[in-house]
């Protein structure tokens, strides 16, 4: 078996994205393994001995004695066992790695929880599954999404921090970015009327470029028209 890192990925998943992202920009050696979660590959039983949450993203490392699942865990994991990651991606100091390790935390449960559930019944449920949408849930899903975006920007973005956690882009920066991407599918902008949340995805682009936007290349092309994209 391969002794480099494998990556078992698909960029529809958000935390697939960061991970993609992270790895490229630290140039940490890895094998690309697509799974396609459209086709129901993460279903199978060849993938369920890869991954028994049948879930992407997760790796496989040394040599396939480690097997890794959750987007958190392997993040933490690979910037402590890669001498060539930066310490700005998961600081060391004590105190900056307890305000990014808060945000990892927090974010299940609101930033990730509510653009996800938004994106599914808006967008992902429809046209999987043939649902309806009922205006009155969407609503209620949007405003949830909106009062944790509403946080976002006046809580970790409004206090003149470049970053989510200070002045150099971490881990949690890659994370929140992809998940805030994901409802620009269902012809959300989750940047109107938020000044400080428009400028630091600018800023988490710019850090990650190429690679931010490669990773969110169908992400752009299945927006409408109406949410504002880059052009590729």
């Amino acid at each position: 078996m391969s002794k480099i890192l494998r990556y078992y990925y698909d960029l529809m998943s958000q935390p697939s994205r960061a991970l993609y992202i992270f790895l490229e920009k630290t140039k940490i050696p890895y094998e690309r393994c697509l799974v396609n979660l459209g086709k129901g590959e993460h279903l199978t039983d060849e993938f369920k001995a890869v991954n028994r949450f049948q879930k992407v993203p997760c790796i496989v490392d040394k040599g396939g004695d480690l097997k890794l699942a959750e987007s958190v865990a392997i993040l933490r994991y690979l910037a402590r066992e890669y001498p060539a990651v930066a310490d700005h991606w998961y600081p060391k100091d004590s105190r900056l790695r307890a305000r990014v390790d808060e945000y990892m935390s927090w974010q299940q449960h609101n930033t990730r929880a509510t653009c996800a559930i938004y994106f599914q019944y808006v967008w992902l449920r429809p046209r999987m599954m043939g649902t309806k949408v009922n205006p009155e849930r969407e609503e209620q899903l949007r405003g949830q999404m909106e009062t944790c975006l509403d946080f976002i920007e006046q809580d970790y973005l409004g206090k003149g921090e470049k970053f989510l956690v200070g002045d150099q882009i971490s881990v949690a920066d890659l994370l929140a970015a992809c998940e805030i991407e994901q409802p620009k599918m269902a012809g959300f902008d989750p940047c109107a009327g938020r000044p400080n949340l428009t400028a630091w995805m600018a800023r988490v682009r710019e850090e990650t470029n190429p690679y931010y936007d490669q990773a969110h290349k169908l992400v752009y092309k299945i927006a409408p028209a109406s949410v504002p994209k880059p052009k590729l």
